[in-house]
């Protein structure tokens, strides 16, 4: 009895010295924000403007920061609480800096027609805040999964989330491809359904292909076909989620009616969109 109390303690005090490591990391992950965007100055946007957009935007990094330090937590302990907490910096660190160059990256590449900068902080524009918000999550997804496999190197993880985001790039012109209107000139006009509705698809994809690079790893041969199969079924889920949200989600109504075609756009069937995809990719998660 007194050896298992004994155990029981000890386990959470180690608990307790990760979860404050973790703690640390969030701190860290928010200066490095702070300092990729020195031109904002976050409270003033935040209290003093109420700028919603930003307020999403923000969210949505906090939540893929998260994501992303908890590729620094998952797994086994080695035993060794030093080298623990070495290893948790050591990834931990890396992660924050991954995700911040990742947004840097999307917001160039993604909704490349305009200044994102400029539409959440200017404009106060609500529907590219959460497509920027959506970007972080997925961000942090892809991050959370090249991170935490087993039997790979650093570089080996950096190749997978650089590869990870490209799909994700892809992912995001295939769906700008099939919608029948100007995906960038819609959110530009802040049409927030439009930008729920893109933000739930960079969120599924995200985690489709966190989901995919997250494996034990044997050879590149094995890894890239199951990448492949994961990824290739997540961009099959793009047109079908779509087709089935217009048919089965809002029978009688067609999508893109609610979403462009109306002199106030319908958050409502944006977000039903948006779940569409992430509910489709959960379940694929699930049955792969």
């Amino acid at each position: 009895m007194f050896l298992t109390i004994h155990l029981n303690l000890d386990n959470a005090i180690l608990a307790f010295i990760y979860m404050f490591s973790a703690f640390v990391l969030f701190f860290v992950g928010k200066i490095v924000y702070q300092l990729f965007h020195k031109d904002i100055r976050m409270n003033e946007e935040l209290v003093e403007k109420d700028n919603f957009a930003f307020a999403t935007a923000n969210v949505g990094y906090y939540v893929g920061l998260l994501l992303a330090i908890g590729s620094a937590l998952i797994g086994e302990s080695s035993g060794d609480i030093v080298y623990d907490l070495i290893g948790i910096a050591q990834y931990g660190l890396l992660a924050i800096v991954l995700l911040n160059a990742t947004i840097i990256f999307n917001d160039k590449f993604i909704l490349h027609k305009f200044k994102v900068k400029k539409e959440i902080i200017e404009d106060q524009n609500v529907g590219t805040g959460v497509v920027e918000g959506a970007s972080a999550i997925a961000s942090g997804l892809i991050i959370l999964g090249a991170l935490s496999g087993e039997n790979r190197s650093v570089l080996m993880a950096l190749c997978f989330w650089a590869i990870g985001q490209l799909i994700l790039l892809g992912a995001t012109y295939l769906y700008n491809a099939i919608t029948p209107y100007d995906l960038h000139d819609e959110i530009e006009k802040d049409n927030v359904a439009v930008g729920l509705a893109f933000a739930g698809l960079i969120v599924a994809m995200g985690n489709i292909i966190g989901f995919g690079v997250d494996f034990d790893f044997y050879s590149w041969e094995d890894s890239g076909i199951d990448l492949f199969v994961d990824t290739a079924i997540g961009m099959l889920m793009i047109p079908i989620a779509r087709f089935l949200t217009d048919k089965i989600l809002l029978p009688g109504q067609r999508l893109t009616d609610e979403l462009v075609n109306q002199e106030k756009p319908n958050n409502g069937a944006g977000l039903m969109e948006a779940f569409a995809y992430i509910g489709g990719s959960v379940l694929i998660s699930w049955c792969l």
